[in-house]
């Protein structure tokens, strides 16, 4: 029976190209479309499952009146492990950024971590030699991935040999690593001793329980959280544990679960970088839902349409004997066989595409066709797609009655048009709401990257203070001030766009005993007005000819409303920070250091000359001139360092790279779900024409002219496209107005954003109506009319 089945639906297929060819590339481009976003969702669902005891892994985070980080103090991590009995093990971990050398071979490496020996039994990152319970037992012992392994040593070796850091220091390779997983949220290439940076760093060797600068992990016993309160409770009890040390800090601590880290931690300062965000994860799971089931709307739509096609043949297979049951499994066995088809044509399609589509989203997505569960995963989403689409044709075409359509009387009811026009307006919302989508997210992104952000980003470029230049400070700022092309430059402590912490030891005048607002902090030169074209309000900048200048203060306007006071009155205001009594003499217009997502933060400016970062505004046309003459500079002063430098421009680029990368992938969804709506929207027009061919002949005979059969034709689907503006705005507006609540500074959602969508949705569907609609105008009537 089920081969009598799918042979009948195989000739009906091959005897409808048109129809069947706009089925199944319809599908196929639903089916590739959704399966790409469901691998993309999959592999951020995934980050850090990897780990042994992911279940039992929990990172520290720390949550004040005024901001949320991802970072706890250095006594944290032995404290909680010797006075929680919930806590197994921990492990705390510094970031840092080193030269490496191996003989004359120097690089500058960003993806390093100063780590506890307890590093390897809390993550299970895959040793490929060395002992794990002894690898990073020695305070000169250093990790390496096998990527840095063949970088540095080739194919020599790699354990036992030197490795120095930073010119100075000599360290063993005690263990090579395999390349960490691109879906883990620690991304490294260097492991370090705790032990050996705790020669120098003060929070380490001072116990400091008031500097938050140390990523925290701790292992739980099994089972030690089972219900939904005993986090809360547990973080609770943390947070009792630090007050004991610093009562006075309005500070609370959370234990964020690991497998949440990567998603849930865009609120969170200090965070390491590559963090994703669970809203994009819903979005994208939508939009996948969204282009499927506008695939399945054109089969619905197309398929109940030409109903009348098939009328007589559901009528004398009733005559003959078959049952309802019967008929509808041949019809699901047309649409099954139409979603298999549609489904080798997509998996040609993921194939084709997923090295485009690895390169727009950063992934290393692959397909694993060996992968059983994977293969029976598409096969369900196609057999369900099949079943889905198919389901209402095979009941309604199965519902003729044998007597009424063998005599002709086979006309659509009035269920199945009011059926069919709900999935037009259905298809049209989802195409408006992605247009009003598609608009806002290109707005959005287009005023967060053109913003003036208060100081001029253009034509600076800088390069870190290193090794020798340390010592030779002045001779360094003598041989910039004497070349045009590098005079115009600044030392700072840090760059405004890296602030990544701050200090709540801050006294004013007034101030509430109970506030402890978080003020962060840049120490800079003289120049750093000037180079950075800061607006400056009131007062005056550093003077290097003044020593008190150390003492004194630069605020900008946040700070000056926290603290309430007036621009015009804050001048010669005392002001206390972290213990060092000054003056305020000057006030700078805010400017934003932090992505458009966060709100302007207060800022306190202080004098150095001991900053570690140089920037120099470039003359506009001779870029590459400046940072040649860098390099020279710097090989005369420091050789033993290698030379690099970035753009400030393009570090503020890379602070929306996430946010571009996601908008450019949703209008690229956004498009070619609107090209199915259009390719079941043509489906539907060609159908409808030719079924009307006859009445349009007889219109033309008396008189209509191209207009008034094009109105005649496109009049239906108007008004079903008013019915779906009606719809499709207010939800578009919710969904818009819910992302844009993710950014402190965002676009208005004015009427033409929407007034435009609209339109963009009117003239896609005349074009595509209008299309058969002029084609059928244009017929001679005589050739419709020839066999009545």
């Amino acid at each position: 029976m089920w081969y009598s089945y799918f042979k009948i639906a195989w000739r009906n297929l091959f005897r409808q190209k048109a129809f069947s060819f706009i089925n199944i590339l319809g599908l196929a481009i639903g089916l590739a479309c959704s399966i790409l976003i469901l691998l993309w969702v999959q592999d951020e669902l995934s980050y850090d499952r990897f780990h042994a005891q992911a279940d039992n892994l929990y990172r520290l985070t720390c949550t004040t009146p005024d901001i949320k980080a991802a970072v706890s103090t250095a006594p944290m991590a032995a404290a909680l492990k010797a006075q929680l009995p919930e806590v197994k093990n921990a492990v705390r971990l510094s970031s840092s950024t080193n030269v490496f050398s191996v003989g004359t071979r120097k690089f500058a490496e960003k993806r390093v971590f100063f780590a506890d020996s307890t590093f390897l039994e809390l993550f299970s990152f895959p040793l490929l030699q060395g002992d794990p319970q002894t690898a990073l037992q020695r305070p000169d012992g250093i990790l390496i991935t096998a990527a840095m392994a063949e970088k540095y040593f080739g194919k020599a070796e790699a354990l036992g040999q030197i490795i120095r850091k930073d010119n100075q220091d000599n360290f063993t390779v005690t263990g090579v690593l395999a390349n960490v997983p691109a879906n883990s949220h620690l991304q490294f290439d260097f492991i370090l001793p705790m032990a050996f940076l705790a020669r120098t760093n003060q929070d380490l060797q001072e116990n400091r329980w008031g500097n938050f600068n140390f990523y925290t992990y701790v292992q739980l016993q099994e089972n030690a959280v089972t219900a939904d309160g005993s986090l809360p409770k547990l973080s609770n009890r943390v947070t009792q544990i630090f007050k004991q040390h610093v009562p006075e800090m309005q500070v609370s601590f959370q234990l964020q679960p690991l497998s949440r880290i990567h998603l849930y931690s865009d609120n969170l300062l200090r965070d390491l970088p590559g963090s994703g965000n669970i809203q994009y994860v819903r979005i994208f799971l939508v939009v996948a839902f969204f282009i499927l089931a506008v695939a399945c709307i054109n089969f619905m739509n197309l398929t109940t349409a030409r109903s009348a096609r098939r009328a007589k043949e559901v009528g004398l297979r009733k005559v003959i004997g078959a049952r309802r049951h019967q008929l509808i499994g041949q019809f699901l066995s047309e649409s099954i066989i139409i979603s298999l088809s549609a489904l080798v044509l997509a998996i040609i399609i993921i194939v084709t595409l997923l090295p485009l589509f690895n390169n727009l989203t950063d992934k290393q997505l692959t397909i694993n066709f060996r992968d059983a569960k994977f293969l029976f995963s598409l096969l369900g989403v196609a057999l369900v797609t099949g079943l889905v689409s198919g389901s209402y044709p095979a009941l309604f075409l199965s519902g003729f009655q044998p007597v009424k359509v063998l005599k002709g009387h086979a006309k659509s009811n009035t269920g199945n048009i009011i059926f069919r026009n709900s999935l037009v307006v259905a298809q049209f919302v989802v195409s408006i709401i992605l247009l009003v989508g598609t608009a806002v997210v290109y707005k959005q992104l287009h005023y967060i990257q053109n913003k003036h952000l208060g100081f001029d980003k253009e034509n600076l470029v800088y390069t870190p203070v290193t090794g020798e230049l340390w010592n030779k400070r002045q001779t360094l700022k003598t041989t910039l001030t004497q070349n045009p092309l590098t005079s115009t430059f600044t030392i700072v402590s840090d760059l405004p766009t890296n602030l990544i912490t701050g200090s709540i030891n801050v006294q004013w005048e007034g101030k509430d005993p109970e506030a402890q607002p978080v003020f962060p902090d840049i120490a800079v030169d003289e120049n750093f007005i000037s180079v950075f074209n800061l607006k400056l309000l009131r007062g005056r900048g550093f003077l290097k000819t003044l020593k008190s200048d150390t003492a004194n203060y630069l605020v900008n306007e946040t700070a000056l409303r926290i603290m309430g006071m007036e621009a015009a009155t804050a001048v010669g205001k005392s002001l206390t920070f972290n213990n060092v009594k000054g003056t305020i003499i000057g006030v700078v217009q805010d400017f934003n250091f932090k992505p458009m997502q966060h709100a302007i933060e207060p800022l306190v400016l202080r004098y150095s000359t001991a900053g570690n970062t140089i920037v120099v505004r470039t003359q506009p046309n001779n870029t590459q001139g400046t940072i040649q003459t860098l390099a020279k500079i710097h090989q005369q002063l420091n050789p033993a360092f290698p030379f690099t430098y970035d753009f400030l421009d393009e570090d503020i680029a890379k602070l929306y790279q996430s946010e571009q990368r996601m908008g450019t992938i949703f209008n690229v969804f956004a498009i070619l779900a609107i090209f199915i709506s259009c390719l079941g929207l043509y489906g539907l027009s060609a159908f409808m024409a030719e079924q009307r061919t006859k009445e349009i002949g007889v219109r033309k005979v008396l008189g209509a002219s191209v207009f008034d059969i094009v109105y005649l034709l496109s009049k239906n689907f108007t008004r079903l496209l008013v019915i779906a503006m009606a719809i499709a705005i207010p939800l578009a507006w919710v969904a818009m107005n819910n992302w844009l609540a993710g950014f402190a500074y965002r676009i208005g959602l004015n009427a033409g954003i929407f007034l435009l969508a609209c339109f963009m949705a009117l003239f896609i569907a005349g074009l595509t109506v209008g299309y058969e609609a002029i084609k059928a105008a244009i017929t001679n009537p005589v050739k419709s009319l020839r066999s009545e």
